[in-house]
């Protein structure tokens, strides 16, 4: 018995045993953070607790908008933003994140609510693997995707010049400019023309909106750079983060990495470029009807 132990936790993936020994030493107290306005929110989320409570796992249920510290593992219903907004709170006290889709796209999300008893035995048996996902800081404020800067007054186009650590880069005549982290790279960014990164990259991107000019292009740099963005001092802008805070600036904003990740919870054999094809049909040849 001794010598079949000894061989089992030797010899299996090295991320299991560190996510297995994790979840047996820490994981106590579990989350289940819904978003009421999201529909069949609730339904999914009396699903879940169920499903825990049988398997003897306590779990309580927060509003996202009354989200707190407490908690050893956090399950999240609802679509991206309901996610992105849990997963910014939770990062600073390092609680992974589980994401169970009830959107549209759920480029985040782990699970569907169709498999959520599934999903909930992988995670018991610790067959999940935790990645960490960089953001942005801003004065305060974070984001995992992407800040966004553009001019109070809508339809029109804004003079942006680019610092990065101090030195000029470049100017842009733009309608706004986008702000990526590799996790927002298939976000906003992707729309506007910018290119997909991998999530273990360390680096962000720079994406001009609409710009004025053919070289313009989206610009990719290390996450140890500091931006800032200079603006007309005359006129007020706005920075969004990840599309749901939002703050007033002028002059200038300087932008870096936040001292902060946010761990996500993927279940085992995960694999970023099997979503990108599945849920974005990355590379799927188009079918025309003649």
């Amino acid at each position: 018995m001794r010598y079949f132990c000894t061989s089992f936790f030797y010899n299996i993936v090295p991320n299991l045993i560190s996510c297995y020994i994790y979840f047996i030493m820490n994981m106590k107290n579990f989350a289940v953070c819904f978003n009421p306005n999201v529909a069949h929110s609730v339904e999914v989320k009396d699903k879940l607790l169920k499903i825990l409570t049988l398997k003897g796992i306590c779990a309580e249920a927060i509003d996202i908008d009354g989200l707190r510290d407490g908690f050893d593992f956090a399950f999240v219903i609802g679509g991206d933003g309901t996610i992105l907004k849990t997963a910014r709170f939770y990062a600073k006290y390092q609680t992974p994140v589980f994401g169970i889709n009830l959107g549209r796209l759920g480029f985040l999300s782990q699970s569907s609510k169709e498999e959520i008893e599934k999903s909930v035995d992988k995670i018991l048996e610790g067959k999940f693997v935790i990645e960490e996902r960089i953001m942005l800081s801003y004065n305060g404020f974070t984001a995992l995707n992407d800040f966004v800067l553009k001019c109070s007054s809508m339809g029109r186009t804004s003079k942006f010049i680019l610092k990065i650590n101090s030195n000029p880069v470049c100017k842009y005549l733009a309608d706004g400019i986008i702000i990526s982290t590799p996790t927002g790279s298939t976000a906003y960014g992707l729309s506007a023309g910018g290119p997909v990164l991998t999530p273990s990259l360390e680096a962000f991107v720079i994406v001009p909106i609409c710009p004025h000019t053919l070289t313009a292009r989206p610009l990719v740099i290390s996450d140890s750079e500091k931006i800032t963005v200079c603006v007309d001092e005359a006129k007020e802008y706005f920075l969004y983060a990840d599309g749901q805070e939002t703050v007033v600036f002028n002059k200038e904003i300087n932008i870096e990495k936040s001292e902060f990740k946010v761990k996500l919870a993927l279940l085992e054999n995960s694999d970023f470029y099997s979503v990108l094809s599945d849920k974005l049909h990355w590379g799927v040849p188009l079918k025309y009807n003649y």
